[in-house]
């Protein structure tokens, strides 16, 4: 259980503590230490986070037990029978200024928040997926490629291609969180080729030049097979981290048939000859263009190469996902960013990304939910200039060996501690002021995760089978149920 930024459980008790922080404590004489009434069996577990902070992610010692009668409250139902998507993974994009946070902490410190956010046992959370930039994100301290050269020289052999950016701060945290969590999977993205390749040979902007369209392929091969050799797996890529945002630093302007070309005729065939299994995604931007992967999908010769698009909601509506995924059924969908604004708004924090995120990406199709960024430092340090976020807000913040836990954390740990790798989206009906999606995990447990979308205390029941648990929720609450 999680509470107040540290580890402790919490005993509920007295007088139905449990109702007052948002779930029923049924009628097991709770309470009454006169007549406590027959042991109740606590078929569900229930963890909780309120909007005024009273419960962050915490397991409740109250947890309802299913029964076999209703009530007459809203009913969300379960239907383990009808599945949809499987899930890779929740968590978030660990970028350069992240790594750089945590490596200088000190190795007890760190090793102990990197089991904290890694490890599935105890009262950990189980992060399950990363994303890391490939080259610089604009929350690294300066812009960088793996092969940056002077001004007016090229090097379309790559032969000063290297890694060693890299080498001080974000590979030695990704195999720290690798000997952690050896399964978990990482997405790579690239917020600009080399400036050399580019039409305004700039960091920022600018499109990649048609004759180094191959280079730029193999530039890629080399990323991955540069990590492959360190031990680290890039088990996705995406073309270009948001594509039509050319004011970003680093970033390229890549329009959908740029997108296309580079896909069918360079990336595809030069992934295919090294061998390489590394899944390809497109898009990777906002979901108010479900247009630009549908077009590139669109060219059977590019598609071949192409396992899905990844998808953020800067702009559009998120059942966007689901017109991508209707106009291309074989092809997965992520969500791979999404960022909290420093210096955060809780109970709006929970709300909006629980609902629109959590619950409303993986209603509609996507594999993975990440949150932008993992950590950042009191000083929202650090970013690049002429475009980096100066105001992105950690998951965690790191000041030395002190940790704060921010809305992010708590967001991301109600899906990715129950909701493993290889589960499967089950169907669940929508109610009104109650959003939820449901989950069966590989092993055997359902999982539902809501929202009380409303301002006042709901009560509701969940049914799966020929069972029934009524249970409350406190107006802005979140609470993810977990049964066999």
């Amino acid at each position: 259980m999680i509470r107040n930024n540290k580890f402790s459980f919490l005993h509920l008790g007295l007088l139905c503590a449990a109702l007052s922080m948002g779930v029923s404590c049924q009628e097991n004489g709770v309470g009454d230490t006169n007549n406590p009434g027959p042991p109740r069996t606590s078929d569900v577990q229930v963890w909780l986070s309120t909007p005024d902070k009273s419960a962050l992610f915490e397991k409740q010692e109250n947890n309802p037990g299913f029964a076999t009668t209703n009530s007459t409250h809203p009913l969300i139902e379960i239907d383990t029978n009808q599945t949809y998507q499987g899930i890779d993974g929740f968590g978030y994009t660990l970028t350069g200024g992240s790594a750089m946070h945590l490596n200088r902490m000190s190795a007890a410190a760190r090793g102990a928040l990197l089991q904290e956010l890694f490890a599935t046992t105890d009262n950990n959370i189980g992060v399950s997926y990363l994303r890391v930039s490939v080259g610089a994100s604009d929350l690294d301290e300066r812009p960088f490629s793996y092969n940056d050269l002077p001004a007016g020289e090229t090097d379309p052999t790559l032969a000063h291609f290297s890694l060693d950016p890299d080498r001080e701060n974000l590979l030695p945290v990704l195999k720290e969180i690798l000997a952690i969590n050896p399964e978990i999977k990482i997405m790579g993205s690239p917020w600009s080729p080399p400036a050399w390749m580019k039409t305004n040979n700039d960091t920022r902007g600018g499109s990649l030049k048609p004759e180094y369209y191959d280079v730029y392929a193999q530039y890629l091969v080399k990323y991955i097979q540069g990590m492959a050799a360190e031990g680290i797996r890039i088990d996705a890529l995406t073309v270009q981290n948001e594509p039509l945002h050319p004011g970003n630093n680093p970033s390229l302007l890549m329009l959908p048939e740029e997108q296309a070309v580079f896909i069918k005729n360079h990336l595809g065939p030069a992934f295919r000859a090294a061998n390489i299994d590394t899944k390809i995604v497109i898009y990777d931007h906002n979901a108010d263009r479900p247009d630009y992967p549908i077009t590139v999908l669109n060219d059977p010769e590019a598609k071949q190469y192409i396992d899905g698009s990844a998808f953020h909601l800067y702009g559009g509506s998120i059942d966007a996902l689901s017109q991508v995924h209707n106009a291309h059924p074989d092809k997965n969908i992520y969500f791979t960013e999404q960022w909290i604004g420093a210096p955060g708004n809780f109970p709006q924090d929970l709300a909006w990304h629980t609902r629109e995120l959590i619950i409303g990406a993986t209603r509609n199709w996507s594999r993975t939910v990440l949150e932008w960024n993992l950590s950042s430092d009191p000083n929202l340090q650090p970013h690049t200039d002429r475009g980096g976020c100066d105001q992105c807000l950690g998951a965690v913040t790191i000041a030395g060996n002190n940790v704060t836990r921010n809305p992010a954390y708590y967001i991301i740990a109600h899906a990715s501690k129950f909701v493993r790798p290889g589960s499967v989206r089950i169907a669940s009906n929508m109610l009104n002021n109650l959003p939820n999606v449901a989950f069966k995990a590989p092993n055997g447990q359902k999982v539902l995760i809501v929202l009380n979308n409303s301002g006042t205390q709901q009560s509701f029941n969940i049914q799966t089978g020929d069972k029934v648990v009524t249970t409350s929720l406190t107006g802005g609450a979140v609470g993810t149920y977990v049964w066999e």
